[in-house]
């Protein structure tokens, strides 16, 4: 019997083909990673073995200790990772529609973002003290930049042929708004959040190193101070554990919201 075309199912992509291909390569990293600990080339002082670094996370959860940490660093993330998308938007929208004030925030920004926000640490901690507000203001300060010029460039890159047609038509701001800057921004800041939420968890963890009472970056600096390389990297593997999770679901989001992409293409 003649199958024909339409009924053959269709063939996997490639990278859904290579799909194992991760999972492989990071099993086979970690089995040489314990073997080479196992037989005594790799000193535990400097880096332990996949095993002891597992066992210092159990010991952590197991004990209860961890659960303070977790919710100071996550909680001054999410929120530095929260009002810097509301607020680095909400600034980005006005320079982008209000020229004059472009014109005052764009140097500004742009000198705010050529330099390191992460000395700005120490100034934070003298100023809002060791307590969650500074942790979530340095994260604020690192999201927002990179929000403002996302929204920034996603309105100044609408082409202007487009906006005149709505204008001729009758449309006003607010049409122009919803039917045409939100929608590009929407691309714009979507693209940029998982970055995002890298720089919120940079922001908490390491106002935390510099100074607070409780957070992963104080345990960070406590493991540090004891020469602990097993806590350590059991912290850094929860952190990157947690920021993988959240790439995860902002990009489920970024293919639900701009799915109107491939089916218009």
């Amino acid at each position: 019997m003649v199958v024909s075309k339409e009924a053959q199912p269709p063939n996997p992509t490639p990278s859904r083909k290579r799909s194992w291909l991760r999972p492989l390569a990071l099993l086979v990293v970690l089995l040489g990673w314990e073997g080479l600990a196992a037989l005594g080339l790799l000193n535990p002082l400097y880096a332990s073995s996949p095993s002891q670094i597992g066992r210092a996370l159990v010991e952590l959860f197991a004990t209860g200790q961890i659960w303070p940490h977790l919710e100071a660093t996550f909680g001054a993330a999410l929120w530095g990772l929260g009002l810097g998308v509301l607020i680095g938007g909400s600034l980005g929208l006005l320079a982008a529609l209000v020229p004059w004030v472009g014109e005052i925030l764009e140097p500004f920004m742009l000198l705010l973002n050529a330099i390191p926000r992460i000395i700005l640490a120490p100034l934070l901690v003298i100023w809002f003290g060791i307590g969650i507000a500074s942790k979530v203001a340095l994260s604020l300060l690192l999201v927002a930049v990179l929000i403002f010029f996302a929204v920034y460039t996603g309105i100044r890159e609408v082409d202007p042929r487009l906006v005149e047609r709505i204008r001729t038509l009758g449309g006003g701001r607010r049409v122009l708004l919803r039917e045409v800057y939100l929608p590009s921004v929407t691309s714009w800041v979507l693209s940029q959040l998982k970055v995002a939420v890298g720089f919120a968890f940079t922001g908490a963890v390491v106002g935390e190193f510099v100074a607070s009472s409780r957070g992963l970056g104080y345990l960070l600096n406590f493991a540090q101070q004891n020469f602990n390389a097993s806590l350590s990297l059991a912290l850094i593997s929860l952190i990157v554990a947690f920021v993988l999770f959240l790439f995860a679901a902002f990009g489920a989001l970024e293919r639900r919201l701009l799915a109107w992409r491939s089916s218009r293409g």
